[in-house]
């Protein structure tokens, strides 16, 4: 149904609409009494085999929903209803912002992709805070970022805000220095700026009482060179984890009439890429961190080849949206039968 009809629906209108209008309708329909209960007779599949400890945290299972399409956390426990392991909210900066002009959000329907630029549109995380005081035990990462407005100069203080705020009302964290969409913003990936910036997290992090698992996210265009200066920062400095990748500018091998717009190209196109990255991590790291694998995962097998490259979980973004909310039971259905081989 979803592909027959209603796919071909939505694809008429413009997709940041779209998204909204979901959105809405969504939290519109789950008040509805017996609604979140049948969504997840429908599409969570609860089976122990599933469940991953990774970060000190038991995942319910593998397979989780990426950042940027629950922003402001206003989401989260309807789309757990989906079957989601987990809920990544953001990206959140401190302050609210509009992000870049409309339009800003492009299908490439023959490439199964989709390019944004968003730039972190978001209320703030003080707002998203408010909300996630109503959490219904979904696992939460918290992505966090700067203001386009900071300087990078002074964006660690944004990261310090954010880790602040968000500290008490998410599981993990999610170090977002890898988005095309904030003006230098990927400057931030070069060794000592993102060692500075890690390492005042993490000594922030250890002050706490019980301190959270951090990761880093990181883009799929960076040359071997800069992985290999990845992986130093991330062992030497005991961050918890890779998520990799986030969206590319790279458009090689395209076929959509929207290919040349501007922004972070995600789905099928970046499929191989962060491929090739959760493999090489995994392999010149010698496994010595967990790595959340996303990029052009639509089917199980997508997961799966992953899972064979060096991941221990995965997120879904432009997969969901182009697959339908029934994906994350195929693909944990798959990995089941893969599990019983």
């Amino acid at each position: 149904m979803y592909h027959l009809i209603v796919k071909p629906l939505l694809f008429l209108f413009d997709p940041e609409w779209v998204h909204n209008a979901v959105f809405n309708s969504i939290k519109f329909v789950n008040k509805i009494p017996g609604i979140s209960r049948l969504f997840r007779f429908i599409f969570v599949l609860n089976d122990k085999r599933l469940e991953q400890n990774l970060f000190g945290l038991t995942f319910p299972n593998p397979v989780g929903l990426a950042a940027g399409f629950d922003k402001d956390a206003k989401l989260y426990n309807e789309l757990s209803n989906f079957g989601f392991g987990f809920i990544e909210i953001g990206t959140l900066t401190p302050r609210s912002q509009d992000g870049n002009p409309k339009k800003r959000m492009f299908r490439l329907i023959e490439d199964e992709g989709l390019i944004n630029r968003l730039g972190f549109n978001n209320e703030g995380v003080d707002y998203a805070v408010r909300r996630l005081k109503k959490n219904k035990g979904v696992l939460i990462g918290g992505n966090i970022g700067k203001n386009k407005t900071t300087p990078n100069e002074e964006a660690i203080s944004d990261y310090v805000y954010c880790f602040k705020t968000l500290y008490k009302y998410v599981d993990y964290f999610v170090v977002n220095v890898s988005s095309p969409n904030t003006l230098n913003l990927r400057a931030l990936q070069e060794k000592e700026p993102l060692t500075h910036l890690l390492s005042t997290l993490k000594d922030l992090n250890n002050m706490q009482g019980a301190p959270k698992p951090i990761l880093l996210k990181i883009a799929p265009d960076l040359t071997e060179n800069q992985l290999l200066d990845i992986i130093q920062i991330v062992t030497s400095l005991k961050i918890d984890g890779v998520i990799a990748t986030n969206t590319t500018i790279n458009r090689d091998n395209l076929k959509s009439p929207n290919r040349k717009e501007i922004g972070g190209l995600s789905g099928r196109p970046v499929r191989d890429k962060s491929t090739e990255v959760i493999r090489f991590l995994s392999k010149k790291s010698k496994h010595a961190f967990p790595i959340i694998g996303v990029g052009g995962i639509h089917k199980p097998n997508d997961v799966i080849e992953k899972l064979d490259a060096g991941a221990s979980l995965v997120q879904l973004y432009t997969g969901f949206v182009y697959e339908g909310p029934s994906v994350v039971k195929r693909i944990n259905k798959a990995l089941l039968k893969r599990a019983t081989k």
